[in-house]
């Protein structure tokens, strides 16, 4: 059980820009999203992360409302030009780093959360997926959000939260689901 308590006040000595607790159920799944991924991500088919390994977006709404709780949690970073995507891109790590705390302070209270992350998992140089095997480090390979057809922005809308924090600012999101 969670000491949500103790937890939040962890959760307050990170990084973060945002958090937020919900319920996965009312998490939005479309094809829409897994379209883009499918004709538009250069990730599809290459990892374990990423579309069709995570499955169908059937499959994944199931997965995601089988879980009685979630945790949405925003980092912000501020670049030169938010059109260069190399610098924007370089921004995702720090992301991650604090996305890797938030799962190792909820295992630390006991609880082994489904995280879903950032664009495709980079923790190997090459995919165990390219070459039929299983994933090396599944504890830490994190789908991203949208392979799993989740539309993010209904739940920022609802929560009354911002996606865009100004004309530089690059936002990320991770959700957290136990």
């Amino acid at each position: 059980m969670l000491n949500k308590e103790l937890f939040e006040a962890q959760l307050s000595e990170l990084p973060l820009y945002i958090y937020h607790f919900f319920d996965p159920k009312t998490l939005e799944f479309t094809d829409r999203v897994r379209w883009i991924c499918e004709h538009e991500c250069p990730m599809y088919g290459t990892s374990w992360a990423c579309p069709p390994a995570v499955g169908s977006v059937t499959h994944c709404r199931a997965k995601c409302r089988g879980f009685e709780n979630a945790l949405l949690i925003s980092t912000i970073a501020e670049v030169a030009d938010i059109a260069n995507i190399e610098e924007t891109l370089a921004t995702r790590p720090d992301h991650e780093a604090v996305t890797n705390e938030v799962r190792d302070l909820m295992r630390g209270h006991g609880i082994e959360p489904y995280v879903l992350s950032t664009e495709s998992c980079a923790e190997c140089e090459r995919c165990a997926y390219l070459d039929g095997l299983p994933c090396r480090n599944p504890e830490r390979m994190h789908p991203c959000v949208e392979s799993h057809g989740i539309n993010i922005l209904p739940l920022i809308e609802e929560l009354g939260l911002c996606f865009q924090y100004g004309e530089n600012m690059v936002t990320w999101f991770s959700l957290l689901l136990y």
